[in-house]
């Protein structure tokens, strides 16, 4: 089984040399201006992925006041009808009471 996979390695090897030359003999740059437009796209990379975390963080910032809101209203909501229930449970005893 070994023996098989060495000449598959080699004949990986022996391509890449092979794409690795044919790619610097037609490559449409020089290697400064190639290094120059790779630091570019990396750097443009880099403020893509800043601005998308900035963007993200604001959504999940905005998701949580909204559920801070949802819970505030549904706090004041289950109060309200606490309450609401504490006087009717009165109101029904006190006839209770009476009758």
């Amino acid at each position: 089984m070994a023996k098989n996979i060495i000449p598959n390695v080699n004949y990986f090897l022996v391509g890449l040399g092979i794409g690795s030359a044919v790619g610097m003999l037609f490559a449409p740059k020089s290697g400064e201006k190639t290094r120059e437009y790779l630091a570019e796209k990396a750097s443009e990379g880099n403020e893509y992925a800043r601005k998308k975390a900035r963007e993200l963080k604001d959504r999940a910032e905005d998701a949580v006041g909204r559920g801070q809101e949802t819970i505030a209203q549904t706090k004041e909501q289950l109060a309200a009808a606490i309450d609401a229930g504490r006087k009717s449970y009165s109101r029904e005893k006190s006839k209770a009471l009476v009758s």
